[in-house]
C-alpha cells in the first residue's frame, strides 16, 4: 500500500453552530454532497444538536480529504461523501467516497480511508489516500 496521502482536522463544533446561525440553509447547501443532503433533511429539524454535529462531521472530513488530496486533486465540498456508520441491525463501517467531475482526477486517486471520533465538542478526523493501483 503507497500512500499518496494523508490528512486530518480538528474541529470545534461551536464554529459551525455560528456559521449554521449566520447562514442558515446555504450552509449545508454549500457544503454537503446530494446524498448527504437527503440525508440531512431526514433528521429531525427540532434536534439541532445532531444536526450541527452532522455539518461538523462532513466539514471536519472534508477538510481532512483535501489536505490529504493536495495537490495531486483539488475536490470541491461537494465531490466528497461521508457516509456514517450503519444503523439498525447492519452496522457497516464508514465510507468516504470521492465523485469528481473530471474522470481524469478519479484514476488519481486510489482507496480512501477515513476515521472519525468526536468527543463533547470537537471532531477529529483522519484521512489515508493510497495511489491508485
Amino acid at each position: 500500500m503507497a500512500i499518496l496521502g494523508i490528512g486530518v482536522d480538528v474541529l470545534h463544533v461551536p464554529r459551525i453552530a455560528a456559521l449554521l446561525a449566520r447562514r442558515g440553509s446555504r450552509l449545508p447547501d454549500r457544503i454537503l454532497s446530494q446524498m448527504e443532503t437527503l440525508q440531512y433533511q431526514l433528521l429531525p429539524t427540532q434536534d439541532i444538536s445532531r444536526r450541527i454535529r452532522f455539518l461538523a462531521v462532513r466539514w471536519a472530513v472534508k477538510e481532512a480529504t483535501y489536505k490529504a488530496m493536495y495537490p495531486i486533486v483539488q475536490p470541491t465540498w461537494k465531490e466528497v461523501s461521508y457516509h456514517g456508520l450503519g444503523e439498525g441491525q447492519v452496522r457497516r463501517k464508514p465510507v468516504l467516497e470521492y465523485h469528481p467531475l473530471t474522470l481524469s482526477d478519479k484514476s488519481k486517486i486510489g482507496p480512501i480511508h477515513a476515521s472519525v471520533s468526536h468527543d463533547g465538542e470537537y471532531v477529529f478526523t483522519s484521512v489515508t489516500i493510497e495511489y491508485p493501483v
